[in-house]
């Protein structure tokens, strides 16, 4: 029986086509996740599949730590890279991926258990999705959504005071001191080599146009085939 099911998913997996893949960095507060959320109410959730980096974090006991003791996510070696890679790899053949939520270490929060199902367009998500050579070497289409640096520090704050429950001074240190360097180190040397770049610095309404104009193209161009 165990033989039977594993033939059973080569078939499936031998059969399925190939997603295309598009990656969408940016930096903290960019609006990615915004972004990303107005794609697929427009695309159809059963077109769009979007992994996202948040949720690859290593357990906060394995995040290094800084000069002051502070633990720093904002570093590519905080992703669960190896877990993440195998994810890609089971969409793109055609399997579903199931995972606990990330829950950014926010006790109130109760995490979810997250399904992932292949679609014809599978979008990776995340800081360091170009940073992390295995990733961006299979990315179909490259995306980076930038904005101001004023900007993006209203948001982290309203975010992270809101919906993660970080306090203010806590918020301003990892700003000053990780999410900055982080993103001038390791994201935005990426910008000049994406196919598209967004600015989202009031709204993202012609970009997110253009974007979803791509990929129903896209749908069309695999549906005829």
């Amino acid at each position: 029986m165990y033989f039977r099911v594993q033939v059973d998913r080569l078939i499936m997996t031998e059969k399925y086509k190939k997603p295309f893949i598009i990656g969408i960095t940016g930096g903290s507060g960019s609006g990615k996740t915004t972004f990303i959320r107005e794609l697929r109410s427009r695309v159809g959730i059963d077109k769009l599949c979007i992994l996202s980096q948040d949720d690859y974090y290593k357990p906060r006991e394995l995040q290094r730590a800084d000069e002051m003791g502070i633990k720093n996510f904002d570093l590519p070696d905080s992703i669960d890279v190896a877990q993440l890679e195998k994810d890609v790899v089971q969409l793109s053949r055609g399997l579903k991926v199931v995972k606990k939520e990330y829950t950014f270490n926010n006790p109130e929060a109760k995490p979810k258990t997250l399904e992932f199902l292949p679609a014809p367009i599978l979008v990776l998500e995340g800081l360091f999705i170009f940073h992390l050579k295995s990733i961006f070497d299979q990315l179909d289409l490259k995306v980076f959504i930038h904005a101001k640096e004023n900007l993006k520090v209203i948001r982290r704050i309203k975010r992270d005071r809101v919906e993660r429950n970080y306090p203010l001074d806590d918020v301003l240190y990892r700003y000053q001191y990780h999410v900055l360097p982080a993103y001038e180190k390791h994201i935005l040397p990426f910008m000049e080599l994406s196919d598209i770049i967004i600015n989202n610095n009031q709204k993202f309404d012609r970009g997110l146009d253009v974007l979803e104009g791509f990929i129903q193209n896209k749908l069309r161009e695999n549906s005829a085939r």
